[in-house]
């Protein structure tokens, strides 16, 4: 009996033995290689940068905050002008002052026409200039992240509307609401600042709200009617670390209820237009995941210089990616995806 219960015991050893070695395979193993950069791209951007689209024109559009305006280059990485440019005699003058300039924008978008939508947090307001020079605005309290829709629609995120997503029609009438914050903290408040969220499109009519303050990084599907799709989330065995401290952060602010203040867990969210395949950044590390939500890769990315990078953009085209980080600026990565064998 005394050597069946060693047997027994032994067995019971190895076999945590070898869950651990399980765990430390997840753990260690989990990068499918470096991913480093081939250039620094728009070379005037970097501190306070807020976002990077692409317009069906092929130019590319790039929001730095403090600033009075957004940067337009061009494929070669030339400006080739700002939005609004009111201070060029080309331009009419807009009938409001507060269209005249960006006062703190977080976000930006454009549209297959080549309007151009800011979510400016420093105005509470929602600004749009079109090609034709025309401007309008619609106020929307603290506006975080914006993105267009068909039919001259727009969808805004907020710091404080009871909604994830406001949809906005062409005059700036409020047609739909959508989304329910995540129940995470018990103080309202603080609740809905970890639901603060991230919006981004793909060409199938999608929308995606990316959630930076969850313990497990999620990125939530939307038709643009807000009927939910799939979450994407990341759950793996070295994100436990970061999620538990974050759940522990939360359990201390609901107790000292003080203005919230969180670290970012998921920093970038960027969307394939054709596929709508997702790629989220934590911090320096990327993430590729299928239409499915099936995880396919995982970087860490660099500079060409070898210095991590931060990411707090991403831009997805054909054969590059397009990643942007606060101070350290623009850079284009070849799309490991893509490379030939």
């Amino acid at each position: 009996m005394t050597q069946d219960k060693g047997v027994g015991n032994n067995v019971r050893i190895l076999a945590g033995l070898c869950l651990l070695a399980s765990f430390a395979g997840c753990a260690f193993g989990q990068y499918d290689g470096d991913l480093t950069a081939t250039k620094r791209i728009f070379p005037g951007v970097g501190p306070g940068l807020r976002a990077v689209k692409r317009g069906v024109d092929g130019n590319y559009y790039v929001l730095a905050s403090p600033g009075s305006s957004a940067s337009v280059f061009d494929p070669a990485g030339k400006l080739i002008r700002r939005v609004p440019a009111y201070g060029d005699s080309k331009e009419p003058s807009p009938q409001s002052p507060q269209l005249a300039a960006i006062t703190f924008g977080e976000d930006l978008d454009v549209d297959v026409q080549g309007t151009v939508y800011v979510a400016d947090r420093g105005a509470n307001a929602i600004k749009i200039w079109d090609t034709k020079g025309n401007a309008r605005m619609f106020k929307i309290d603290a506006p975080v992240s914006v993105a267009s829709l068909p039919d001259g629609e727009v969808a805004v995120a907020t710091m404080r509307e009871q909604h994830l997503v406001i949809v906005f029609d062409k005059t700036g009438r409020d047609v739909r609401e959508f989304g329910d914050p995540e129940p995470i903290s018990d103080r309202p408040e603080l609740n809905r600042f970890l639901n603060i969220g991230m919006l981004v499109t793909d060409g199938g009519g999608h929308l995606y709200y990316a959630f930076p303050y969850l313990p497990e990084a999620t990125v939530r599907q939307y038709d643009r009617y807000g009927y939910g799709g799939q979450d994407i989330q990341y759950t793996g065995v070295d994100a436990w670390p970061a999620a538990q401290a974050t759940r522990k952060e939360i359990a201390r602010q609901e107790q000292r209820g003080e203005p919230p203040v969180f670290k970012r867990i998921l920093t970038a969210v960027g969307v394939e237009r054709s596929s709508g395949e997702v790629w989220m950044a934590l911090g320096d590390k990327l993430l590729h995941f299928d239409k499915d939500g099936n995880r396919r890769a995982t970087y860490l990315i660099y500079t060409p210089e070898g210095a991590r990078l931060e990411a707090n953009t991403i831009l997805i085209d054909k054969d590059h990616l397009i990643i942007g980080s606060d101070p350290l600026g623009i850079y284009e990565f070849v799309r490991p995806d893509k490379k030939t064998p």
